[in-house]
């Protein structure tokens, strides 16, 4: 489902600008992304690398949905992380019940 936008005009310092663009963000895009994080009562922080937080930006930038459209990967990535989890610690047992 879309949602409505309105256009604003937005002041940032040279810094600010120049490190977005250096990210290669969309700045629309990512400004609309922090400002769900910070309303929404729903929220994760993850540590990430560096890598992982300059192609999250890129991509959540561009998405016309933010962070929703993640959501489901983001829930198969735990899913799958849960089975393998899961698998090692039927391993672990299975060894302990050998010794």
């Amino acid at each position: 489902m879309s949602k409505n936008m309105k256009s604003i005009c937005l002041m940032v310092r040279d810094d600010q600008y120049d490190k977005l663009h250096e990210m290669q963000v969309n700045m629309s895009g990512y400004i609309r992304d922090l400002i769900d994080d910070s309303i929404s009562e729903h929220v994760i922080t993850l540590n990430v690398t560096e890598e992982t937080r300059s192609l999250y930006n890129k991509v959540i930038s561009m998405s016309s949905k933010g962070d929703e459209e993640l959501e489901p990967h983001l829930r198969s990535a735990l899913k799958s992380m849960l089975d393998q989890s899961i698998k090692d610690m039927q391993k672990l047992q299975k060894k302990l019940a050998t010794t």
